[in-house]
């Protein structure tokens, strides 16, 4: 069987003329579902997990408004990025290469895959956490992580790996349901603004980690990948998919709402004392069975972006996507064994993220509003100041996060 990384192999597949507003396309966007969904999800990763539990025991529901606001930039810029996939069959890494130049390729590429080993040292921190809290010690938790982080996608299709993913999208959503139902719903008011300047790093925080630069990149391909993929199906699941990811947010937030402020969330004891402080003994085993669920997405979905974008860019066969893949989370998976606690430093460095975005984001404006490569589907009016006016959004509160 094929691995992941060769299943579009030599593909030179240019779909201007795929009609995808033909009829018949809604039986197909049932078939083509998966990319947009899955990248939306994975936004929701350890460190957007964190801030939102933080954001609850700082401000309760106060920036519930602002979360929802998100939505808006952050469909906008994810729908360019599937539309490229879906017009051009061909992944952000490829694309610019082609139609740019390989130096510009690496010049995105290569920043996304050496920051995302940040990413990577989150999830699998988070992973140790919550299994943590299960009562697994970390050295048997992380190797396994790592084991079924690699053996998923060294034997398995895209297709067949986007399933299991998918699958696993769905046991998170269910437990952080539960979570909050059985953590409940205080009387408290969601639309509250402030001046302080612990509020204003938050909501900049929040807005400015909406985008991860890996996110493009794996829309883009993943959505190539599949077959089927249209204009309006690429539209429709990013929809989906941005609203969803916003409400778990705000179901995050709404779980921290009521912990102790002192609360030390970034180990296991801790945050279980927390978690059962305002929701009793069952709380801390469902949060921590969906904790792992969206850490081991997320690893997923960014190393595949990430992996998908250097060989793209280098104009490397797929195949060779595995061997970045794996050699990118190595070190990740070693870092939580020498530092105990990486999180708190990670979080710092995952804002930084937002000036790596820079790059790819504006080469997906370009590239979406370029009618030679997009034709009818190009962005025009409406579409391309939204995407814009989205964007610079997001630049900026990472910026101002930083100040």
């Amino acid at each position: 069987m094929a691995s992941v990384a060769e299943t579009t192999e030599g593909s030179s597949r240019v779909r201007l003329s795929a009609a995808p507003f033909a009829p018949g396309v809604s039986r197909k966007w049932f078939h083509a579902w998966g990319p947009a969904w899955l990248v939306m999800i994975a936004d929701v990763d350890a460190a957007s997990i964190l801030t939102g539990l933080e954001s609850g025991v700082a401000y309760r529901y106060d920036l519930v408004w602002f979360l929802l606001l998100l939505i808006v930039p952050l469909f906008f810029v994810q729908e360019a990025a599937g539309r490229i996939g879906a017009v051009t069959g061909k992944g952000l890494g490829e694309l610019v290469r082609e139609t740019r130049s390989r130096r510009a390729s690496l010049a995105i590429a290569l920043p996304v895959a050496a920051a995302d080993v940040a990413s990577y040292v989150a999830e699998y921190a988070a992973i140790a956490l919550a299994f943590g809290i299960l009562g697994v010690p970390f050295y048997v938790s992380l190797p396994t992580a790592f084991v079924t982080h690699i053996g998923l996608v060294a034997r398995g299709k895209y297709v067949w790996v986007e399933r299991i993913l998918l699958a696993v999208s769905a046991i998170f959503i269910v437990t952080v349901g539960s979570s909050l139902m059985v953590r409940g719903v205080l009387p408290d008011d969601p639309v509250v603004l402030s001046s302080s300047p612990s509020f204003v790093f938050l909501l900049a925080a929040n807005a400015g980690a909406v985008v991860m630069p890996f996110m493009l990149f794996y829309q883009s391909s993943a959505t190539a990948e599949k077959p089927g993929s249209s204009v309006l199906g690429v539209r429709r699941e990013t929809l989906i998919g941005a609203v969803a990811s916003e409400i778990l947010m705000v179901a995050f937030l709404m779980l921290g709402a009521g912990m102790p402020g002192n609360a030390d969330l970034f180990s296991s004891s801790g945050l279980a004392t927390a978690l059962a402080a305002v929701g009793g003994w069952i709380l801390p085993y469902a949060f921590a069975i969906g904790l792992v669920a969206a850490a081991f997405l997320a690893l997923v979905v960014i190393s595949l972006g990430s992996a998908w974008g250097v060989v793209e860019a280098l104009g490397l066969p797929r195949r060779r996507a595995f061997w970045v893949y794996t050699a990118e989370s190595v070190p990740a998976v070693i870092i939580p064994f020498l530092f105990p606690h990486p999180l708190t430093l990670v979080l710092v460095l995952m804002v930084l993220l937002v000036f790596i975005l820079i790059g790819p984001g504006i080469l997906v404006g370009v590239l979406a509003s370029d009618s030679r490569i997009m034709g009818h589907a190009a962005s025009r009016g409406f579409w391309r100041a939204a995407y814009w006016a989205s964007l610079s959004s997001i630049v900026f509160c990472g910026v101002i996060a930083l100040i």
